[in-house]
């Protein structure tokens, strides 16, 4: 059994449940050996399988976005998945995909569930992976974006985190200030103290219980965090 389905299970908590539940059910049941079942009992702390079917789902929903689905969408997605988790997931993770995008999204009813159940760092951490899927392919579309960032509304994410995070990827000229959540007019004292602010609310160990694998790509976040930093003491040089 590959990690996916370990994954599995180990148990999707809350996500077996709801509108995730039902569009998952059947992938999950026919993915797992026949001896095999994932753990049941609804959960409040989101677990790994539960993070990463409701990623899938997610992932889903944004590929449909413009209404088709392109060999070269899912060649993206797939070169996400090996970064993140390596060769053999991304073909498990695929194969699942594959079978979510032949069914209903109810992005209203998934969003809500996630909302309900899953922790705020959690949440955060799923628009940056959307956003990192998304960009695989060297650019966002304009559809993509929109159906990202309404997944952050609809999730609860705060309008500040959801531009803070697509700044990461889709850069203007106050890019590093969008990230740190500030304008480019503040002061170099609140310059440090937004960074001081957003290294807590994005440090890695936030969705430590997401699992190692999760936890390492949140890393990635807390990296784009430091370069706009970085890049905004450069400009001012700031010692």
């Amino acid at each position: 059994m590959g990690k996916f389905g370990k994954w599995i299970a180990g148990g999707l908590g809350w996500a077996l449940f709801g509108p995730i539940g039902g569009i998952i059910g059947f992938v999950a049941g026919a993915y797992l050996e026949k001896d095999e079942h994932p753990a049941q009992t609804r959960q409040r702390r989101t677990t790994t399988g539960g993070y990463a079917m409701t990623l899938l789902v997610l992932t889903a929903a944004v590929m449909r976005a413009d209404g088709k689905i392109l060999k070269s969408e899912l060649d993206y997605v797939k070169r996400f998945f090996v970064q993140a988790f390596g060769a053999n997931a991304a073909t498990e993770a695929l194969r699942m995909l594959r079978d979510i995008l032949k069914q209903n999204i109810p992005l209203n009813e998934v969003c809500a569930q996630v909302k309900a159940n899953m922790d705020y760092a959690s949440r955060t951490q799923l628009l940056h992976f959307l956003y990192g899927i998304a960009q695989a392919d060297g650019r966002i579309d304009a559809s993509e974006q929109k159906v990202i960032d309404e997944i952050g509304y609809r999730i609860g994410v705060s309008a500040g985190d959801i531009g803070s995070v697509r700044s990461m990827f889709i850069r203007n000229n106050n890019w590093a200030y969008d990230v740190l959540e500030i304008k480019s007019n503040a002061s170099d004292e609140e310059v440090k103290k937004a960074y001081r602010k957003m290294a807590v609310k994005y440090h890695p160990d936030k969705v430590s219980h997401l699992g190692e694998d999760f936890q390492k790509n949140a890393k990635d976040k807390f990296q784009k965090l430091s370069e706009a930093y970085e890049a905004i003491k450069k400009e001012r040089d700031i010692k």
